[in-house]
């Protein structure tokens, strides 16, 4: 497990300034941005993909932390239906319309005023037919940065996992959201209805492709070492 916490004074963080964005949480914010801030300049992040963009508040991120400095092409995967905890009556129900319409403004925004060019796809439907896609059009191995923030159910976030290794470079990097999360329900936790079983099945499956990195509890982050 190799340790990336110390900061990179060499590439200092952006000055906080009054957000142009709309977000309803900042579980971003809180838990994901302060590695990130450390994660990121020590990358040649030139590709990004992430399953799942809810209001956009990642992809905002890697538009103003890499273009910033250099052209990105960035691709965002949702459906903008919602998980099962989004539904009226899921555990954090959400209109989903709002959540899109947030997206895009938010989204526009970023890129508006990145200092360098931003080739955005968008990519609304099912995580697996995206990445299948994806594959079949030519993107294996392109990717430097993938972030895996889409369903919560197991079978889909191994799935995602598995067709996103197959879109990762050899020395990029994956992030799984949510590792400890799960779904508050009246009979106790399900072990299908959260991510971690499906991301401990595919880093053990796949123990001699990649490397586990130290990172936040909630989050889980490896690098690929190999095809």
């Amino acid at each position: 497990m190799r340790d990336l916490t110390p900061s990179d004074p060499a590439h200092p963080a952006p000055q906080e300034t009054a957000s142009p964005y709309e977000f309803s949480n900042r579980w971003f914010e809180d838990n994901a941005k302060p590695f990130w801030e450390t994660l990121l300049p020590r990358l040649q992040v030139a590709t990004a993909l992430e399953v799942g963009s809810y209001e956009g508040a990642s992809a905002c991120y890697l538009v103003d932390r890499i273009a910033a400095h250099a052209p990105l092409t960035l691709h965002c995967i949702d459906t903008w239906e919602g998980g099962t905890e989004h539904q009226p009556d899921g555990s954090a129900p959400a209109d989903m319309q709002a959540v899109e319409q947030r997206f895009q403004r938010n989204i526009g925004a970023a890129i508006q005023r990145a200092a360098h060019p931003v080739d955005l796809h968008v990519h609304r439907g099912y995580s697996d037919a995206a990445l299948v896609k994806l594959l079949a059009s030519g993107e294996g191995g392109s990717f430097d940065f993938i972030y895996i923030d889409g369903s919560h159910q197991a079978p889909d976030v191994l799935s995602d996992a598995v067709l996103a290794f197959k879109l990762l470079k050899v020395g990029g990097h994956m992030v799984f959201d949510d590792y400890l999360w799960s779904e508050p329900l009246p009979y106790g936790r399900d072990p299908i209805r959260c991510p971690k079983p499906a991301i401990d099945a595919f880093t053990t499956l796949y123990c001699r492709r990649l490397e586990i990195l130290e990172a936040p509890l909630w989050q889980l982050y490896i690098r690929k070492t190999s095809d």
